[in-house]
């Protein structure tokens, strides 16, 4: 299996970069992104690349699978600022794929395209016409995601916190198993699913955990 991975340099696209990795399932991997990760492996190719919001038709026709895990956060940012590079970004790299391969695509807890919150609805408009398209799509929506094997934001605060939490994951997976996941499984889960599919196509923490360990 060839997989197409972007966002490989963020917290999530790390974790799931090394699951890529480990798995012998997967023959090769192909990181997309304005900057490499550095990592060294006989089965990863990165393609560094200024202008991610253009693609030649087809350009990536002979993957069988996309790991989609780029993103930003909305604070401080317009809803046109925002879906420029959520909605619009994602959209630009689906249309390069096959029709019928798998896209797997990191969206959050709490979206919907009818919601109060701006981010939910340009995350739910995005989930909506990924899952319209002729590719065979699946969101993934964590909540708290606990990174597991060295896997560090880009935001300071947010790896002081994940080091001030990682002692008390165990408890929080046993009170708010709805809730939480893992870098680990995040990747586990998009292996699960470009391999076998999965009964359902918007999948919470809960079914995130389950596909995960299910792999």
């Amino acid at each position: 299996m060839k997989v197409v991975l972007f966002g490989a340099t963020g917290m999530i696209g790390q974790g799931v970069l090394r699951e890529c990795l480990l798995d012998e399932r997967i023959d090769s991997v192909q990181t997309v992104g304005r900057s490499k990760t550095g990592a060294a492996h006989a089965k990863l190719t990165e393609t560094e690349r200024a202008d991610l919001f253009s693609y030649a038709d087809g350009e990536f026709g002979d993957a069988d699978a996309c790991f989609f895990c780029l993103g930003v956060s909305s604070a401080g940012m317009g809803e046109a600022a925002y879906s420029r590079v959520t909605y619009d970004l994602t959209m630009a790299a689906a249309k390069a794929f096959r029709p019928g391969a798998k896209f797997i695509y990191v969206s959050g807890v709490g979206t919907n395209e009818q919601g109060r919150q701006m981010w939910a609805r340009v995350k739910g408009r995005t989930e909506r016409e990924l899952l319209e398209s002729p590719l065979d799509a699946y969101m993934l929506r964590p909540g708290y995601i606990q990174p597991m094997h060295g896997e560090r934001s880009r935001t300071g605060l947010y790896n002081a916190l994940y080091v001030i939490a990682k002692p008390l994951y165990p408890l929080l997976r046993r009170v708010a198993p709805g809730q939480v996941t893992t870098t680990e499984a995040m990747g586990r889960a998009m292996i699960r699913i470009a391999f076998r599919g999965y009964p359902q196509k918007v999948l919470e923490p809960k079914e995130i955990n389950n596909a995960a360990a299910d792999t």
